[in-house]
Order: C-alpha cells, then sequence, then structure tokens
C-alpha cells in the first residue's frame, strides 16, 4: 500500500555526557485494516528503527580503550547500566503516501527518545560506552488535499 516517501526519518539526541546519537526510523508497511473517525480509515503501520552514534567526546572514547566488548547475547548484562539525561533532541520524523478506500492519505511516524542509559563496563567495537534508547512512535494521518 505504500506509494512514495520511502526516505528514512532522522531525529538527533544530544546527551548530558557530551555524546550525540542518532534515532533513525523507517515506515516499512501501512494496510488499510478498518474504520476510524479520523478520515473513516485506520491503518495499520509498521515501522522500524535504531540507534547509531553520531559524536562521542574524545575523553569519553579514550576512558573506554581495553574494556570489554559488550555483547548483548544470549542476555543484557545486568551490572553497569546508568541513565545519562537527554539535555535536547531532534525527534526523528517519516512519512510517506498511501491509497486507502477513502483516497490518498499522508501517513506520519515521530519517534522521540524517552529515555537512555549507558554502560561504561563494556565498549562498542569502535571503543565508544554502549548506549540504550527507549522511544515512542506517534502516528498520524490525514487526507491529501487536492
Amino acid at each position: 500500500m505504500l506509494m512514495s516517501g520511502q526516505a528514512v526519518g532522522v531525529g538527533d539526541i544530544k546527551l548530558s555526557d557530551g555524546a550525540v546519537l542518532q534515532l533513525k526510523i523507517l515506515i516499512i508497511d501501512v494496510k488499510e485494516i478498518g474504520f476510524s473517525p479520523f478520515g473513516g480509515v485506520y491503518f495499520d503501520v509498521k515501522v522500524a528503527g535504531g540507534v547509531a552514534t553520531e559524536y562521542i567526546p574524545d575523553d569519553l572514547r579514550k576512558s573506554m580503550k581495553g574494556k570489554p566488548t559488550f555483547t548483548p547475547w544470549p542476555e543484557l548484562p545486568k551490572e553497569g547500566w546508568e541513565f545519562v539525561d537527554i539535555v535536547e533532541q531532534k525527534p526523528a520524523e517519516v512519512s510517506t503516501t498511501v491509497k486507502s478506500s477513502k483516497g490518498l492519505f499522508e501517513v506520519k511516524v515521530v519517534a522521540e527518545a524517552t529515555m537512555v542509559v549507558r554502560n561504561t563496563i563494556y565498549r562498542s567495537p569502535a571503543d565508544e560506552p554502549v548506549y540504550w534508547v527507549f522511544w515512542v512512535y506517534k502516528t498520524s494521518w490525514r487526507p491529501v488535499k487536492g
């Protein structure tokens, strides 16, 4: 049902430790699944997201050298997690146009980080702390005019 707008939405998350993370989202699929008062259609929107490191301060990167490499399997380590404040963010936003029984709609998804933790006992292969981010998706749609 997707017609256009297959771009990736990218947002920035600035943290209190000086790091900057990118939150990236992509609309995978949109299906019309019934009625809603929002334009007469209800869409089931499938979204995927992930986080990448954009910037790490040099002193933080240096402090990670020589630490064991993080492996999330078979389960996450239970020790070493600490909250990091989000000091500023630009949410990730992506949209697509879909054809429905009620005409064309623009479907938009905005993703916003709600909390971040880091682990400095383990390092990433790039000598960075391991960050774990929780985010929420906000989905909306509107008829395309015209």
